[in-house]
C-alpha cells in the first residue's frame, strides 16, 4: 500500500507547508514554531501559513506543492484534504492534535505532536481513498463516513458548528433516542438490490471510526478502493450494553444485528432524512424524494506515512 519514494530522504530539505489549528483539542502544547523546527529535523523546510478560519484555506493552499502538514483534528484534515483532491505533486502529512483523530489513528499515525513531526524522516507515500456523494442536496465528498439514522440525527441535534460541549452532547443524545424512528431502507450495493432493512444506523465508512472515535468498521482499509457499509437492523436490535461491549472489544461488525459489507458503490433511498458527512450535517429536506449515490474514489489523495506505521503488517495480510 505504500510507495518506496520517501520525500524526506537525502541531504536537501523538502518544500512543505504547515497548517495549524490552534483550537485543536489535543494539541499538548506544541506551537507552530516548535512543529516547524521538528519538521526541519525530519528533512522538511516547512512554511507556517496562518489561518484564522477554514475560509482562509483556499488562499493559503492556492500555490502549494510538496507536502502539506496538517496539525489539528479530523475537521482540519477534512478542510485541507478536500482542497487537495486531484492536485498533482501534493501529499498530506498528518500531525494529530484533535479530540478523536479518526483519520490519523486508522493510518496508525499516533503520538505527541512533536514526536510525530520528527517521525516523518524517511516517510513513505500511501494512497488514500475518498467517498464521493451525489444527493438531492448536491455533490459532496467524505474522508471518514457518510450516513443516516440515529447517529446522524444525534449529530444534527448536537450541531457540530457550535463550540464543543459535553452537556449539549448528552442532551442531543437523549432528545434523539426518545423520538427517533428507524428508517425502512432498501439499499443497492454494486448494482445489486438488497432486502429492505428497518435501519437504526447506516454508515458508509472509508476508515475504521467516525464521530468521537466510534469504531464501527473495524476492518476498513482506506487504501483498498472499497467502502464498508455498516447497517444496524432495528428489527433485530441488540441491547445497549451489547453495543457498548462490542465497541470495547473492537468487533462491532460481529453483532447479530449488524450487517457489514465491502462495496465500491451504494445507493440509499432518500425521503428527506438527515445525513452526515464526516463531522458535517446535511439537514433534513422534508418532502424531497430521491436517491443518495455514493462511490469510492480510489487513491484520490496521497498521504505520508512515518516508517514505524508503514512497517506494520497490513490489515489485509
Amino acid at each position: 500500500m505504500t510507495s518506496p519514494t520517501g520525500p524526506a530522504t537525502g541531504s536537501s530539505l523538502q518544500d512543505a507547508v504547515l497548517i495549524y489549528n490552534a483550537a485543536a483539542g489535543g494539541r499538548q502544547g506544541a506551537s507552530p514554531e516548535e512543529l516547524v523546527a521538528a519538521l526541519r529535523e525530519a528533512g522538511f523546510e516547512a512554511e507556517y501559513r496562518e489561518t484564522a478560519s477554514e475560509d482562509d484555506l483556499d488562499r493559503v493552499l492556492a500555490d502549494t506543492h510538496g507536502t502539506v502538514f496538517v496539525a489539528g483534528g479530523d475537521g482540519t484534515v477534512r478542510g485541507v484534504a478536500l482542497r487537495l483532491i486531484g492536485r498533482q505533486g501534493v501529499q498530506l502529512g498528518l500531525i494529530p492534535m484533535g479530540t478523536s483523530n479518526n483519520i490519523a489513528t486508522t493510518l496508525e499515525i499516533m503520538g505527541r505532536p512533536l514526536d510525530v513531526a520528527r517521525a516523518f524522516q524517511g516517510a513513505r507515500v500511501r494512497p488514500l481513498d475518498v467517498g464521493r456523494v451525489s444527493a438531492p442536496w448536491g455533490e459532496d465528498l467524505f474522508l471518514e463516513a457518510c450516513g443516516c439514522g440515529a447517529f446522524a440525527e444525534v449529530l444534527a441535534a448536537y450541531d457540530p458548528e457550535e463550540p464543543k460541549s459535553p452537556l449539549r452532547a448528552v442532551t442531543a443524545l437523549l432528545k434523539t433516542l426518545t423520538s427517533f424512528e428507524p428508517l425502512p431502507l432498501t439499499l443497492t450495493t454494486d448494482d445489486r438490490p438488497q432486502p429492505e432493512v428497518l435501519t437504526a444506523v447506516l454508515e458508509v465508512m472509508n476508515i475504521k471510526a467516525t464521530g468521537n472515535g466510534l469504531r464501527l468498521a473495524t476492518t476498513a482499509d482506506p487504501s483498498d478502493g472499497r467502502l464498508n457499509v455498516v447497517q444496524v437492523d432495528a428489527g433485530n436490535r441488540d441491547g445497549l450494553l451489547a453495543y457498548l461491549a462490542a465497541l470495547a472489544r473492537d468487533d462491532f461488525e460481529a453483532l447479530p444485528s449488524v450487517q457489514a459489507d465491502e462495496v465500491s458503490r451504494v445507493e440509499i433511498p432518500y425521503f428527506g432524512q438527515v445525513f452526515h458527512l464526516d463531522g458535517e450535517v446535511r439537514s433534513a429536506l422534508p418532502g424531497v424524494l430521491g436517491c443518495v449515490r455514493i462511490r469510492v474514489e480510489p487513491g484520490a489523495l496521497q498521504v505520508l506515512i512515518p516508517p514505524q506505521a508503514a512497517e506494520k503488517p497490513s490489515e489485509q495480510g
